[in-house]
């Protein structure tokens, strides 16, 4: 009841949004010889498209990438300061500064080599049989060094209020669809893989009779035979079995899995394991006869975790092959700017709390509550408007839109980093902070789920849903240009962080999130009938996107991405209605640049996700990555909103016109 009134209370909100309105679509981006009604894309893009291009220091270059390289600037200049201040040791700035002056030394690190690594590749010559082997996955549990299995403690799937613990398989060297799906990408990504690893073998100075990258991807290969499809993996219901401790001594039989959670601090008597088919099979693969390939598959694990943080010659050996050949980057990123990256996977709210402090105005966050508003009201108005859907799923589903948590800029509690000691040595701190937050992700369990905690640092150009807590969460980062401006028009800003609010909005109604209930508890609230209705709809969305190509031979998976296209034409949908909610209240300016309030709505959806890649991303991330293209974005989910066809004049015969009884609609 609290939460839905301070959404009650936002709708009643009475600021101003925009201090005032100025053009914030650089018009000089777009292609006007193009037709919005055959290719909006270009018509918004086009000239940007031609006059950019993509740094050589990344794979990927557009509005996201912007503003990240914005935020990192920002944060990079705090961690500068840091170098120049004496802290007291133990305090935030100690911490945050030693860790990225211990990151940028490559003096020291290309002094130390490859010793920081050493002791764990003796430990593992030393494995002799599988009560070695078992005592060493132990060991370095804590530490990430089990890429066989592992557990965490999260939230119940089925009780979002209460810590369980899961069960996960195996962490593979690259994306599982790469070793289940035979063709001739795959074939060559898995070469330059193997190529990799036998190089990296090499440069540590492990000196072997053969090469050992066939061997390796080979057994991969076979952990991935019973892992599930990408398109799988996203099935909530499917990830949910629960499995008593008691009986993985009957499933596995080589590991004694139920004595591992007990050692490495796991208290359950039943644990969920995600991944069954796999543990089922894990004796075929994990057996006293492959000893061999199951240490080697170990030492590339410490190799390959390693190669980032020690000498200058094994980080540019990492780069060369998870850089520039599988996502076509021409060369790494400045040292300091990967120090940015480093302290942010580290100690990022730690970080994210001075990033907050120097960029973010209390009053971007009032202001977004206030968008947040009109959204949320627009998501009530499609429910009760939806012809397909019946009454008493409407009830469920209002009541699930009434729950919605939401969370904007940064934490009202921040994470306590006191119990994590930092030093001068890279290796030791990151061996500290992965020990550190092991243990807190065991303090959990026995305890309520702190619905307080944020899956995203402050600095992160990105928002997300949780389904389990069934909350939105948009970071301080998103809440700037070109997503957000305070001296933009209502439609700009609708057009961008407003569509992304809608969003994830539409997240907690995808194809897995409306498997939760308001509570966030896996929990089916559809009648059968209203539940193949929305299937139906969703997999015409998905035949739309497997239309699409974006490199010859290579197609968007509309399946893996359904949930992020839903997002899509959800948030846009419901966005744009938000829009003409707030003109309705403050009034509509007319005319800007020659284009409606409705038009730049549009433009700005498709001025957002304007992006150049490289063949190589593209391709990585259409096997790994549930979202689509971004030049697909831009347009697929629009050409099913009656809106966009209004505000642009389209009719039969143009590219993008879609009959009106064709468009997909869902929410």
């Amino acid at each position: 009841m609290k939460k839905h009134s301070v959404l009650a209370a936002l709708l009643m909100c009475g600021g101003m949004l925009f201090a005032q309105q100025q053009p914030a679509i650089n018009t000089a981006f777009m292609d006007k010889s193009v037709r919005p009604q055959d290719d909006f894309y270009n018509f918004v893009n086009g000239q940007w498209m031609k006059t950019v291009s993509i740094p050589s220091d990344k794979a990927r270059w557009g509005s996201f990438d912007e503003l990240r390289e914005n935020t990192d600037i920002a944060t990079l200049k705090i961690l500068k300061e840091s170098l120049s201040t004496t802290f007291a040791k133990g305090s935030d700035g100690q911490k945050i500064g030693d860790l990225y002056r211990s990151y940028i030394d490559f003096d020291k690190r290309n002094q130390l080599g490859v010793t920081p690594i050493k002791p764990y590749l003796d430990k593992i010559d030393a494995i002799k049989d599988f009560n070695g082997l078992y005592n060493y996955l132990v060991e370095v549990t804590p530490i990430g060094g089990n890429p066989f299995f592992g557990a965490y403690v999260y939230a119940h799937l089925k009780n979002s209020n209460v810590n369980t613990v899961y069960l996960g398989a195996a962490s593979l060297g690259l994306g599982r669809s790469y070793y289940q799906v035979v063709d001739a990408k795959n074939t060559e990504t898995l070469g330059d893989y193997s190529n990799f690893i036998s190089a990296l073998y090499s440069k540590v100075g492990q000196r072997t009779r053969d090469l050992k990258g066939p061997k390796i991807v080979a057994f991969e290969k076979e952990l991935a035979k019973n892992l599930k499809t990408v398109e799988q993996s996203r099935d909530a219901e499917k990830r949910y079995n629960p499995v008593a401790v008691a009986d993985l001594k009957k499933m596995v039989k080589n590991i004694d899995i139920a004595k591992y959670l007990k050692d490495t601090g796991f208290k359950a008597d039943t644990v969920i394991v995600s991944e069954l088919a796999y543990y089922q099979n894990l004796d075929k693969v994990l057996k006293p006869e492959n000893l061999e390939a199951i240490k080697e598959v170990l030492k590339f694990n410490v190799m390959n975790d390693a190669a980032a943080y020690l000498t200058a010659d094994l980080d540019q050996l990492n780069f060369d092959f998870w850089g520039k050949k599988l996502k076509g980057q021409k060369e790494q990123r400045a040292l300091e700017k990967r120090g940015v990256e480093f302290v942010n996977s580290v100690a990022g709210e730690l970080l994210g709390k001075l990033y907050v402090k120097e960029n973010f105005p209390p009053q971007a966050k009032e202001q977004a509550e206030e968008l947040v508003g009109y959204l949320i009201k627009s998501f009530q108005q499609h429910i009760n408007d939806l012809k397909w859907m019946s009454a008493d799923t409407k009830v469920k589903a209002l009541e699930k839109l009434s729950k919605f948590n939401v969370k904007i800029g940064y934490p009202d509690k921040w994470k306590d980093y006191t119990t994590l000691n930092v030093g001068t040595s890279l290796f030791d701190n990151i061996l500290s902070e992965r020990k550190w937050a092991f243990a807190k992700n065991l303090d959990k369990q026995g305890k309520p789920v702190d619905k307080s905690e944020w899956g995203m640092t402050p600095q992160t150009v990105n928002a997300y849903y949780s389904p389990l807590f069934n909350e939105i969460v948009f970071p301080a980062a998103i809440l700037q240009p070109p997503f957000y401006d305070y001296k933009a028009d209502a439609a700009v800003n609708f057009g961008g962080i407003g569509a992304v609010i809608g969003h994830e909005l539409s997240h907690g109604f995808d194809d897995q999130g409306a498997k939760y209930d308001g509570n966030g508890n896996l929990n089916n609230w559809w009648t059968e009938e209203d539940k193949t209705k929305f299937e139906a709809s969703a997999d015409a969305l998905v035949k739309q996107f497997e239309a699409y190509e974006p490199v010859p031979g290579v197609k968007v998976n509309g399946r893996f991405t359904l949930g992020e296209n839903i997002g899509d034409l959800g948030g846009s949908s419901v966005a744009f209605d938000a829009l003409k909610m707030y003109l309705k209240d403050k009034g509509n300016p007319g005319l800007i640049d020659g284009y409606t309030q409705e038009q730049r709505f549009f433009l700005s959806w498709a001025t957002i996700w304007r992006t150049k890649t490289t063949d190589e991303f593209v391709v990585n991330q259409v096997k790994t990555d549930p979202h689509s293209p971004a030049q697909y974005r831009a347009f697929a989910p629009i050409i099913n909103l009656d809106g966009f066809h209004d505000a642009f004049g389209t009719k039969e015969g143009d590219k993008l016109f879609v009959p009106k009884t064709d468009r997909i609609v869902i929410w």
